[in-house]
């Protein structure tokens, strides 16, 4: 067996089976949804809304498929080629089968690099899901992401495969880190950030609004990641039973009480269903 090894340096995750379970263990979500946004930085700013994600989704699934992003235009989609993806947790086997349906629909390249998007979301999916199998995307930051989603759906549907998606991706990075900072330092920064820039790409994604959403995130820089939510979108469809609806929302500003940072992330967790 082919295994895709951990590649993010120690600090990003919990490597300590005790202690992931102990962070996880009060997440106990009896929700079903079919689809998830959750957030990819460390787990000390992003654990706590990511976890919500996941744990919203229907444990009854025996595929899940968590699509990572920061592929810009023009890229194509990448899929983990192994066999399995090792976690704190053990070995979480990769659905070859679901996979090869996917890729004979839309060709895929192999993943090759190492990624946050993906890897850091793999031990709540390995906690959550224990007996499940792992599809390891990434989608790009273009419309055409939301028909990949479509085509996801019809291939787990032909194969009767029970499928959730995970879709990782960050909101705003402002400030100097990043290279952004539209609105100066301080309180009125951090406001614009949530009340403004997040809130609108949030609005995006719960009109089901795949237009919107890349529109927002290309204009605004509110995602580093849209492909990812673009697929989800595409991958539950128009039914109004599937939501969305916003679990969370916090920014990485909000941890600890030093006041607002000078550089921070937005975060949210979005529950589809």
């Amino acid at each position: 067996m082919i295994l895709r090894e951990p590649c993010l340096p120690q600090g990003w995750y919990p490597r300590d089976r005790a202690k992931i379970e102990e962070f996880l263990s009060s997440f106990q979500s009896s929700a079903a949804a079919r689809a998830a946004v959750a957030p990819h930085a460390g787990w000390y700013y992003s654990g706590v809304p990511a976890a919500m994600a996941v744990s919203s989704l229907d444990r009854d699934a025996e595929t899940v498929a968590v699509i990572g992003g920061h592929l810009g235009r023009g890229r194509p989609v990448l899929v983990a080629a192994e066999d399995g993806a090792k976690t704190p947790l053990g070995i979480m086997k990769i659905d070859a089968e679901l996979r090869e349906k996917f890729q004979k629909q839309l060709p895929c390249q192999p993943e090759g690099g190492a990624d946050n998007t993906v890897e850091v979301l793999l031990p709540m999916v390995h906690y959550f899901f224990p007996k499940a199998r792992l599809l390891w995307l990434r989608f790009p930051a273009e419309i055409s992401s939301f028909a990949a989603g479509e085509l996801l759906a019809e291939a787990a549907a032909a194969l009767g495969r029970r499928l959730v998606l995970v879709a990782s991706a960050d909101l705003t990075h402002y400030g100097p880190n990043y290279g952004f900072s539209p609105k100066g330092r301080g309180k009125a920064a951090l406001d614009w950030v949530k009340n403004v820039n997040d809130a609108a790409f949030i609005k995006a994604v719960l009109d089901r609004n795949p237009a919107e959403v890349l529109e927002r995130a290309e204009e605004d820089y509110s995602s580093c990641s849209a492909g990812s939510v673009l697929g989800a979108l595409g991958f539950t469809g128009k039914s109004p039973e599937q939501g969305p609806t916003l679990l969370d929302y916090r920014t990485s500003a909000d941890i600890g009480d030093e006041g607002p940072a000078d550089s921070f992330v937005g975060y949210a967790a979005i529950a589809f269903g």
